[in-house]
């Protein structure tokens, strides 16, 4: 399992930017593949982003397609979610999630899919 930690949230106003970083201090990073959940309060997490082992597939909600980019570093065990063009309703705590994969061409995007989590950053925007 990896050991992740999130930081880049805060306060931003509509239409502004955030790029939230995923540091991981496992062994496995480079084969892992990682995903971005979201989670508002009184409502499930949810699904935001994800990128492949290789970082070659990448995948979004339909919401954020357009305006969020997820990438990944593996030199830095770090993985990126640049935000832009952020919209109130995308207000919630964000996570990231990492899981082995031994394929290196597909994503996940389901919650039960991954078996390692952050702790979370807090990303608000405002009207």
């Amino acid at each position: 399992q990896e050991q992740l930690v999130e930081s880049g949230g805060g306060l931003v106003q509509a239409g502004g930017s955030l790029r939230l970083s995923c540091a991981a201090s496992g062994r496995t990073f480079n084969r892992d593949a990682l995903g971005w959940f979201r989670q508002a309060p009184g409502k499930e997490r949810e699904f935001v982003a994800a990128i492949s082992r290789s970082g070659g597939l990448t995948d979004y909600e339909e919401s954020v397609k357009g305006r969020f980019a997820v990438s990944r570093d593996n030199a830095k065990n770090t993985v990126y979610l640049q935000m832009n063009s952020l919209k109130p309703e995308d207000t919630a705590v964000y996570y990231c999630a990492a899981r082995y994969s031994i394929p290196n061409w597909r994503t996940f995007v389901r919650t039960e899919e991954y078996d390692s989590w952050g702790r979370g950053t807090q990303v608000t925007v405002s009207s």
